[in-house]
């Protein structure tokens, strides 16, 4: 009912708005009440219902392939970071920490109020736990704030050895129910990562069960295994690279034709038609639509997939969740365009929506397209009063691009006439060896793009 209703003016700085609705009558619709709400105000100047969330419940995960898009994660809003080490963390082309990258990492995100992770979700044989539990001692001695594991062996002994770092429990142990995450719970583990094949009704229906027994997070973006949350054996078999080993080569990307037994030669391409569904190639999910409903479930996390992603896919896709996260109302058609700015495969809501249908397989091709080029970022440097450039493609004296910064702006930007380098050059195009002087103005991890208009 309305017993909570509240008069105000100003929004508390220690709370987001999650939804807003005008008050058109005294009554609050069933589907509008939210069980972790901390107060319902009326704003009288806007004529609106306005729900208060904490800002502190649900984190933003982002993944991090390397220290510097660690870095570029935290500058567009992440509240953790997960990454890996060169070995146990099933992205064996990430790039992937050092002892020293770690140490600087968590150093840096522990300044900031940030939270670090390491996965070490590898399923690994009996001769590899010591030097795997020696990795996660190196670890610990860092102040990491959590083990990622999917292994239940592996789990059983990091909370053994290391009881006072929390375990989370992988998307490779595919949990899809209440009953598996309280075991991992009366095993001591923190947080269980619920399996992307879960609709948004099952996850509201496991968070009730659990109770807050154990923390749950879910991934709200980015790519998608064919296969049940990644127990794929297709890139074992044709290339011998284990997909559960860190070295899938994403082969349900490829093409592939059938061949009949007694016509040797003959290949019949896999195709889709009424009868047929093309079972290979998902489209990356983006569950922007449903930020909202996922974070009034309680979980504790919506994370990112991407660890081995570029950090200009990092820079828009966790501004856009940033966005929506503090509450942001933005149109889908605007995010669907802010996020179809770096690679992606189309995109999909998946098993969120509770049944999958052709429209979720990209059967086109099985590569990537986006609809901007990366062509320059920014850095924290400043020399002689202007900010450092680095150039990734060949740009224009006087070119205007598009500006995305870390306070979320997304704007024109047009070039000098003259382009200057640190080494004192001067440049009508710059090529991407170069390193650019432009204005103060613009701020450190800015991203400089040229948007494909058509």
């Amino acid at each position: 009912g309305l017993g909570r209703l509240r008069l105000m003016t100003q929004i508390p700085h220690q709370f987001l708005i999650l939804q807003i609705m005008k008050r058109t009558s005294s009554v609050i619709p069933s589907h509008f009440v939210l069980r972790r709400t901390r107060a319902i105000f009326y704003h009288p100047l806007h004529n609106s219902l306005i729900l208060l969330y904490p800002k502190s419940m649900t984190e933003l995960l982002a993944p991090a392939g390397t220290l510097e898009n660690l870095k570029w994660a935290v500058a567009y809003g992440a509240d953790a970071v997960y990454f890996g080490m060169a070995d146990f963390s099933l992205r064996s082309y990430a790039g992937n920490f050092s002892l020293e990258d770690a140490a600087e990492g968590l150093a840096y995100l522990h300044e900031r109020g940030k939270r670090g992770y390491a996965t070490l979700n590898i399923y690994p044989f009996s001769a590899e736990y010591t030097a795997l539990l020696q990795s996660a001692g190196q670890l610990a001695e860092l102040g990491v704030d959590g083990f990622i594991a999917a292994d239940i062996g592996v789990i059983q002994a990091l909370i053994s050895h290391y009881p006072q770092i929390p375990v989370h429990v992988s998307t490779q142990a595919n949990t899809v129910s209440a009953q598996a995450a309280e075991v991992y719970h009366t095993m001591g583990a923190t947080r269980v990562n619920l399996a992307r094949e879960l609709s948004l009704g099952q996850i509201e229906d496991i968070q009730t069960r659990l109770g807050g027994s154990i923390e749950a997070e879910v991934f709200i973006h980015g790519s998608v295994c064919f296969s049940y949350s990644g127990r794929c054996a297709i890139s074992d078999y044709l290339t011998g690279r284990r997909a559960n080993r860190g070295e899938c080569t994403q082969s349900c990307r490829w093409n592939y034709a059938l061949v009949e037994e007694k016509r040797p030669g003959t290949y019949l391409p896999v195709t889709e038609d009424e009868r047929g569904l093309y079972l290979f190639n998902s489209k990356d999910l983006a569950l922007y639509r449903y930020v909202p409903a996922l974070m009034q479930a309680g979980l504790a996390a919506l994370k990112i997939e991407g660890r081995m992603k570029n950090a200009h896919y990092l820079a828009a896709v966790v501004s856009v969740y940033r966005r929506l996260m503090d509450g942001e109302l933005l149109p889908d058609a605007e995010v669907l365009k802010l996020l179809s700015r770096v690679n992606n495969r189309g995109y999909s809501e998946g098993f969120m929506k509770g049944d999958i249908t052709p429209d979720d397989y990209q059967r086109d091709f099985g590569g990537y397209f986006a609809e901007s080029t990366l062509i320059a970022h920014t850095t924290e440097e400043l020399r002689d009063g202007h900010r450092v450039c680095i150039v990734k493609n060949s740009l224009n004296a006087g070119e205007t691009l598009e500006l995305l910064t870390p306070d979320h702006q997304v704007r024109p930007y047009t070039l000098p006439a003259v382009l200057h380098t640190i080494k004192g050059e001067e440049l009508s195009v710059a090529q991407n060896h170069n390193i650019l002087l432009l204005g103060a103005e613009l701020p450190a991890y800015a991203i400089l793009r040229r948007v494909d208009e058509g």
